[in-house]
């Protein structure tokens, strides 16, 4: 069951059904709350359903079992820099530029200069 529902949130994901993905992950995530796959598909679900708060806390999930997932830190600092948290943010993507070797990565693109 778990597989399936977790196929069927990637496929609603993919058609961009952010709310759909959420329904068919969160059990999922419930169920397997150490999957950091899934947990941060379900973040990335609620990032693009504008739902900020429950993907920031997703997202400090997928950061507390797996600090080294690069993505998830990206992820978190868009999620705060939504909220007009930037000062929050920064710390995330330095973080996320030290674990790639990005620098392009600490600059939020509403603060581009290019």
């Amino acid at each position: 069951m778990r597989a399936l529902s977790y196929g069927l949130g990637q496929q609603y994901f993919e058609e961009r059904d952010y709310r759909g993905a959420i329904r068919a992950l969160k059990p999922v995530v419930d169920e397997t709350p150490d999957d950091v796959g899934t947990r941060l598909l379900l973040a990335r679900a609620y990032y693009h359903a504008a739902l900020l708060k429950p993907a920031e806390e997703q997202l400090l999930q997928v950061i507390e079992r797996q600090p080294t997932e690069y993505y998830a830190h990206l992820m978190l600092a868009r999620t705060l820099e939504r909220q007009s948290r930037r000062d929050e943010a920064v710390k995330h993507r330095r973080i996320a530029a030290a674990l790639t070797g990005d620098d392009d990565l600490l600059d939020s693109p509403t603060h581009r200069t290019n």
